[in-house]
């Protein structure tokens, strides 16, 4: 052999390791048997050996024979006890690979298994070769010598007999039709036989595939194969199975000529089993037992993998309404024992179908149909698993009611995959919560890229305002008694570089949702003060006043009258020359926290307007507590009014009502959304104080405003039309 413990340049071995495993061996063959050598010579020795091993075990392709390498070299150096045969196969099994390979890749373990077998044959062969020059050279000798010599070959067989029959792997001697010539007592025990019973056995009886053990020994004997390596279960005496581990290899005559096979086993059936088990936890769900992520999606790309072309696949996501509050109410314990009935009652509902249902963690669980179902077949589905949800449950003293939400996705397996049928799936259970919860939502492509517009919108809310992208325009608010421009309302817009020019309806609400409405508004209240404060230089006389809306979340964040106050310093803008605008939510929600925000800015000096007017849940008595200066109607009353008959008196009347009804509380009123002539003429004979919308003067940029106070120019005439009419 060549090896050293410089020769192997994998940095896997652990060269202190392998000096102790060298020592410990080398002290297991002083102990064990005749030392033919010095202690530091056996231990170098041994070392080589120990390399030699570990090269082998890294070495790429893998090759047994260094096994049978080191075998000879043992018996070369004249440690041909069975005991230290027995030893040095046993130290393999249990402390190689921790002691010297620490690092080895998973292949180690099944490679240092065919290495004992090897190890074990070379020295079986290396002890027959020696025996058998022992035997020539004997029969060379003079007769005087002969029985000595055969006293070296019996000898000789009854070491090589001890280690057969010692060895702890199990080993048996296979003849060229594959029936087994011998068995070592290990063998004889793991497959529950007698060593008598299994020579007279054919290898093929002994496993669970016959015919394909029966091809591979004959693979070996042809030479196609130069070993065999497997794991397959084996069939013991009394019927039962284990799993075995296999190592085949085939023995030659002198000159090249088949003579028989070896076969080592080890059982491996605790092993085995507990890889089963550990493969079951990693693919199953604790709680439920049923299918978990892993396994579904496993199963879900197994399903595209081998789909036929046309083939299609349908999944219903289903995710529980409201199961935080069963877990609040009840406690977790409950909340899982809810989970594991409707886990049980999807999979009773569908066991005859062959649908894979899984838990997908928390509260969701999936359904797959692989069998090219159609959308109504997959909705129908999803209609079960709600009204099995539905159903009451009973756990201890509790009766336990709860909805679920199903998203239903069915793709063609040619146009999709995995990752992008769940996906959908995880959008669509949204949707059908966001309907109102308790039903099924289909996918919907055209839905899908319109929310996908409104999370790329809210995504690139903030880099918009950083990048001042936001401009605003001013609708002017016109005296209905002489036509003049007494307000501006503030409108922002924003400029988007790609989809150009967006109106509010576009991202408000989901500024409102991000929560980047606080600093749009600031943005919007500072830049309409600057904007009003140069023109109140410019007209002095005018008084122009202007009106900027604020959000729910604007009246609820602290320090609000602070930061208005500080826009009014910073743009000189008098504070009566400002009005605020307030939905009805935001100022009749409470009498607490919003009565206080109104009344510091009341103390301000700016107006303020309930907009909108109308359309919420007011409470009237309480509003001639609040500090309010106008009112604006909901442009559907204005809008009620643009012709005769019944529908427009009754919004008449109803304008009508709210105006006197602000008058007699000291409030102004705004009409929004005035369209026509004939509105503006109604909205004046009932006392309306002023209006706006698209008849006046739809929304323009502010560098037009002075040509409205000028009077020079009005914006396509809509405003001198409406002074006219009111004129």
């Amino acid at each position: 052999m060549v090896s050293s413990t410089s020769g192997s340049a994998d940095e896997r071995l652990d060269q202190a390791g392998a000096q102790r495993y060298a020592r410990a061996w080398a002290r297991a063959v002083a102990r064990l048997g005749f030392l033919p050598v010095s202690r530091a010579e056996a231990e170098r020795l041994l070392l080589t050996q120990t390399v030699a091993l570990a090269d082998a075990v890294l070495a790429e392709p893998f090759t047994a024979e260094p096994g049978h390498q080191v075998g000879q070299a043992l018996v070369a150096a004249h440690l041909t006890d069975p005991a230290i045969l027995d030893w040095s196969v046993r130290a393999l099994h249990r402390e190689f690979l921790p002691s010297v390979l620490p690092q080895a890749p998973p292949t180690a373990v099944p490679r240092v298994a065919e290495l004992q077998g090897a190890l074990a044959a070379g020295f079986a062969r290396a002890l027959r070769d020696q025996t058998l020059i022992q035997q020539d050279r004997i029969s060379r000798s003079a007769w005087a010598a002969r029985d000595l010599a055969e006293q070296a070959l019996r000898d000789s067989e009854a070491r090589f007999r001890a280690i057969f029959a010692g060895a702890a792997i199990g080993i048996g001697i296979v003849d060229l039709d594959g029936r087994m010539i011998d068995a070592n007592r290990a063998f004889a025990e793991i497959l529950g036989y007698s060593p008598a019973e299994v020579r007279r056995l054919n290898v093929a009886e002994l496993f669970e595939d016959p015919t394909g053990m029966c091809e591979l020994h004959a693979e070996l004997v042809q030479g196609l194969r130069d070993g065999v390596r497997l794991t397959r279960p084996c069939r013991r005496k009394d019927g039962t199975a284990i799993w075995a581990d296999l190592s085949m290899s085939l023995i030659r005559h002198d000159d090249g000529r088949p003579r028989f096979t070896t076969i080592m086993v080890q059982d491996i059936t605790d092993r085995h089993e507990l890889q089963e088990r550990l493969r079951f936890q990693a693919l199953h769900d604790p709680l439920t037992g049923l299918p978990n992520r892993t396994h579904f999606y496993e199963r879900l790309k197994e399903t595209f993998d081998a789909a036929a072309p046309g083939r299609r696949v349908a999944v219903c996501f289903l995710d529980l309404d409201g199961f935080k509050e069963i877990n609040y109410r009840y406690g977790h314990a409950v909340g899982d024992r809810l989970l594991d009935v409707i886990g049980r009652r999807l999979v009773d509902r569908v066991s005859d179908r062959g649908h894979l249902v899984a838990r997908m963690g928390g509260d969701s669980f999936v359904m797959l149909i692989a069998d090219s179902p159609s959308e109504s077949e997959a909705v129908a589905l999803a209609q079960e698993m709600l009204s099995v949800v539905a159903q009451p449950v009973r756990i201890d003293d509790y009766q336990i009611s709860i909805t679920a939400s199903v998203g239903v996705v069915v793709r063609p397996t040619a146009e999709s995959d995995p990752a992008d049928v769940m996906k959908a799936a995880d959008t669509t259970v949204s949707w059908a919560k966001a309907d109102g919860r308790g039903r099924w939502a289909v996918y919907d492509p055209v839905r899908n890229a319109e929310e996908k517009t409104r999370l790329e919108l809210t995504a690139a809310l903030p880099l918009g305002l950083d990048r001042d992208e936001f401009v605003i325009d001013y609708q002017p608010i016109v005296s209905l008694a002489d036509g003049q421009v007494q307000a501006v309302e503030a409108l922002v817009r924003w400029q988007h570089p790609l989809l150009g020019r967006l109106a509010p309806n576009h991202f408000i609400d989901l500024a409102e949702k991000s929560g980047i409405i606080v600093q749009l508004g600031r943005w919007v209240l500072r830049r309409a003060c600057a904007d009003a404060s140069r023109w109140h230089r410019d007209y002095p006389d005018r008084r122009l006043m202007v009106s900027v809306n604020l959000s729910v979340r604007q009246v609820q964040e602290p320090g609000l009258a602070a930061e208005v106050a500080d826009a009014l310093a910073q743009s000189g803008l008098p504070a009566d020359l400002l009005q605020l605008e307030l939905t009805e939510s935001a100022v009749m929600a409470t009498s607490g926290e919003p009565l206080r925000v109104l009344s510091e800015l009341a103390e301000l000096g700016v107006r303020l307007a309930v907009d909108d007017f109308g359309t919420g849940y007011s409470n009237l008595a309480y509003l001639r507590h609040l500090p309010v200066h106008t009112l604006k109607l909901a442009g559907p009353f204005v809008a009620g009014i643009r012709s005769d008959g019944p529908t427009s008196c009754v919004d008449e009347q109803i304008v009508d009502a709210l105006v006197r009804l602000a008058h007699a509380l000291g409030l102004c009123v705004t009409a929004e959304a005035v369209e026509r002539a004939e509105q503006a003429d109604r909205l004046r004979a009932l006392g309306c104080d002023t209006g706006q919308g698209r008849y006046f003067s739809p929304p323009v940029e502010r560098e037009r405003i002075p040509a409205l106070l000028d009077g020079t120019t009005v914006p396509g005439g809509a405003v001198q039309r409406g002074a006219a009419a009111i004129g």
